[in-house]
């Protein structure tokens, strides 16, 4: 089987091809720009509609479509969904301000009046500006430094109201658009567009999430202690094949326990996928996660998946040798990162000494799954080696020359690389040093 390439490329090339469309739609629609009111207020419209087209992408990329969440990755998925939104809150404010400033101008009138008018007097303008009003406090509290100050259950349920959000400003979109009433295919258009997102939302948040839990009834069986403060919770259910789950990949997990039924969160599965049992590993960090380990036998799950692109699929395949195994595999894994890399470790092809497991934590104590991990490594005769803190905290001196030594064809292996952002920056940077390509580092964030 030929690994599957990436498509994210494509997928950004119809993006802007979007975008692009929507301009050629306000070029379509107006004739000339002279004074300076035309330019602001057609600096308005222009906004407005990039904002409308935006504002629909950012909701597909919430959708959790398997062809972007598989092929793409999740974490590349969520960091466009991220940057899409703070580009969607950024038109949005400047096309509220030109699009005022304009009117103002052209009725004479001082912006506060000019804005009461907008919003008072013109159609679908209260829900609109309601609307907008969520959607830059939500683009608020998604920000980097109000985000990591927020319980992550508290971010998720407020992160839902931009379904809210978008409905109430949708409609002006179309009663007050310039481009949509002077050009009724526009607006098909416009329908069109929101109306397959709406349905692939409808489809992959809600009604495959509650196919897959009919069918597959998962519970806790057991829950063991690996260590302080880690926890594994183990899973049965039915044909468990059947949700076509693959190491590396992870889920969302809701636990229909007192105190966690409302909450959400993802973690990969930490051991290979079976037709009877699912095992997930989880490090207390929060609420949500140190509950886990008093989760009684029985208790209900609710899961969403599988997602995520960290599988043995992404491996390279050298030129001309389509027979061949393809090429040798470095995992690196840092922190709670180790989860998905311990399933790849036992599954992902490869040959007797042409896999090895590189495990960066700051304590012995923290390298979670080691016995596991040194049992698969005799069993498949890999590679596997810690890096921990001395004991008075001072990191080791991992660099490109240290790698190739250890790996002197470093360059040929296909790397998996996951943990936190810090770890996989100075990784990638080593790597990238040590001659590995690009294209043969496959890295994904646990933290999404």
């Amino acid at each position: 089987m030929r690994p599957r390439s990436s498509g994210a490329l494509p997928v950004l090339g119809v993006l802007w091809a979007g975008a692009l469309a929507v301009l050629g739609l306000w070029w379509y629609n107006t004739p000339v720009v002279s004074a300076t009111t035309d330019w602001v207020t057609g600096a308005g419209r222009i906004t407005g509609l990039l904002a409308g087209y935006s504002t629909a992408v950012v909701v597909l990329l919430m959708a959790r479509v398997p062809v972007l969440e598989r092929r793409i990755g999740s974490d590349r998925v969520a960091r466009w969904h991220a940057m899409a939104g703070r580009y969607t809150i950024s038109l949005i404010v400047a096309h509220t301000g030109l699009i005022v400033w304009g009117y103002a101008e052209q009725a004479g009138t001082g912006l506060v009046d000019q804005f009461l008018t907008v919003v008072l007097d013109f159609p679908d303008m209260i829900e609109a500006a309601i609307g907008t009003v969520l959607l830059v406090v939500i683009g608020l509290i998604s920000a980097g430094a109000a985000r990591r100050k927020l319980p992550y259950e508290l971010w998720y349920y407020l992160h839902l109201l931009t379904y809210a959000a978008v409905f109430l400003a949708f409609w002006h979109q179309l009663s007050t658009g310039t481009e949509f009433l002077a050009v009724p295919a526009a607006q098909t258009a416009w329908y069109a567009l929101y109306g397959t997102v709406t349905a692939l939302m409808v489809w992959y948040r809600i009604i495959t999430p509650v196919r897959l839990n009919l069918r597959h009834r998962l519970r806790v069986e057991s829950v063991v202690e690996e260590g302080a403060g880690v926890t594994s919770v183990i899973m049965s259910g039915r044909d468990l094949d059947g949700m076509n789950a693959e190491a590396g990949q992870f889920f969302r997990w809701r636990f229909l326990a007192p105190g966690l039924r409302w909450t959400s969160n993802p973690y990969s599965l930490s051991a290979t996928p079976r037709d009877d049992r699912l095992r997930i590993t989880v490090k207390a960090a929060g609420g949500h996660s140190a509950a886990l380990a008093a989760l009684p036998a029985g208790t209900r799950v609710w899961a969403e998946g599988p997602y995520g692109a960290l599988t043995a699929a992404r491996r390279q395949r050298p030129r001309g040798e389509e027979g061949r195994r393809g090429t040798k595999v470095l995992l690196i894994a840092g922190g709670a990162g180790i989860t998905p890399m311990r399933a790849l470790f036992e599954t992902i092809p490869a040959a007797p000494g042409d896999l090895t497991l590189l495990y960066r934590a700051r304590r012995k104590e923290d390298l979670v799954l080691w016995d596991e991990l040194r049992v698969i490594a005799a069993r498949r005769q890999a590679k596997l080696f810690s890096a921990v803190n001395e004991p008075d905290g001072t990191r080791p001196q991992i660099t490109a020359e240290g790698m190739a030594r250890v790996l002197p064809d470093i360059a040929k292996h296909d790397v998996y690389l996951c943990g936190p952002p810090g770890l996989a920056e100075e990784f990638q940077a080593i790597l990238r040093e040590a001659g590995v390509p690009a294209r043969r580092i496959h890295h994904e964030s646990f933290e999404l």
